[in-house]
């Protein structure tokens, strides 16, 4: 049985922290470019690194040197979620995207500033996939939800020796089909499935079209009221059928003086 969802739209609007190029975790060798997205003036942009306050009533873009972990605040739209740049050994990255049942994502192993490596191994969860001698890449099609979980990939850096990236959680979701739309009470329906997130710009035309629908009928009906309450025009009387009235009378009887009145009308 279908379960049904309703949504509560206020138009909150979130901070969020863009990177390019766009992979998670992001390499400090990659020259990786930050870009705080919220409420509020750019220049109102107040920066976090490892928790601690970094840089306060900065820029919204910030080009990274330095490894760690960051977060951007604007004032009107509060905390962004945390990115990581990496410098580890290395660094197993998956493309920043929604990934849906039946994409192809491919998951890459990264050496310090891309060193040769050799005898990549990939894992998801404990379970061992993949070893290529000299290939760095995994390809995951036709996703699934089990293929969500965390992944890591091991291998030989150069002369380094062998070395293992940090987990890396990737998460399969399952896209919105066949839903329906309440507008009285602004109801979401899935006869199918349910998708494990809705975008900001979704749920607000979601919002829109309930709204503009209920405007819509809201209008109709108090113009029927109108129309119910509005008085007869007073000129509109009704005209009598000469000869009906005629055919009433010569079913009436006369008495006596009736008659006698209607002979002295005619004499």
């Amino acid at each position: 049985m279908a379960g049904k969802v309703t949504l509560l739209l206020w138009g909150a609007q979130t901070t969020q922290l863009l990177v390019e190029p766009p992979w998670r975790p992001a390499v400090l060798w990659d020259r990786v470019t930050l870009t705080c997205q919220g409420a509020g003036t750019a220049g109102a942009t107040t920066w976090y690194k490892d928790g601690r306050r970094w840089w306060q009533q900065g820029k919204d873009r910030l080009i990274v040197t330095l490894s760690g972990t960051y977060v951007c605040d604007r004032p009107g739209s509060g905390l962004s979620p945390a990115v990581n740049i990496s410098e580890d050994w290395l660094v197993l990255q998956v493309p920043v995207q929604v990934l849906l049942e039946g994409d192809t994502v491919t998951l890459r192993c990264r050496s310090w500033r891309d060193n040769p490596i050799t005898s990549v191994s990939f894992y998801h969860e404990d379970e061992e996939l993949e070893v290529f001698p000299n290939g760095t890449q995994l390809s995951l099609s036709r996703l699934r939800l089990n293929h969500s979980g965390r992944y890591r990939c091991k291998g030989q850096v150069g002369t380094w020796g062998w070395k293992e990236s940090a987990l890396v959680t990737v998460t399969v979701q399952v896209p919105v089909a066949h839903a329906t739309i309440t507008p009285d009470v602004l109801e979401v329906t899935p006869h199918d499935t349910v998708a494990a997130g809705v975008s900001g710009a979704l749920l607000f035309l979601l919002l829109l079209m309930g709204v503009i629908v209920a405007w819509h009928r809201w209008n109709h009906v108090d113009a029927r009221k109108h129309q119910e309450r509005a008085p007869q025009n007073p000129l509109e009387l009704p005209v009598e059928d000469p000869q009906a009235t005629y055919m009433e009378l010569q079913r009436q009887p006369l008495e006596p003086s009736d008659i006698c009145e209607n002979l002295h009308q005619k004499l």
